[in-house]
């Protein structure tokens, strides 16, 4: 079962903190996402901010995956 094995990620630090950084965006956005559409529910001020910058922290790190699926760990 291959997909089982234990990732063991990566030596260098600089790849390690991009994607450490990648999935707090992506996380903290998607979070941030739904906070915003349930205070836009109560009719809280300032939803549709919430929202928005949940959005752009997802797509930031959906970007950072796409920089680091083109990244090599020889060329750092």
């Amino acid at each position: 079962m291959a997909f089982l094995k234990r990732y063991n990620g990566t030596t260098n630090v600089r790849l390690l903190r991009l994607e450490r950084i990648t999935w707090i965006l992506i996380y903290g956005g998607l979070l941030s996402m739904v906070l915003g559409h349930f205070a836009a529910q109560e009719g809280a001020a300032g939803n549709g901010a919430i929202f928005g910058i949940g959005l752009l922290a997802a797509l930031a790190g959906v970007g950072l995956i796409v920089l680091r699926s083109r990244m090599r760990e020889e060329d750092l």
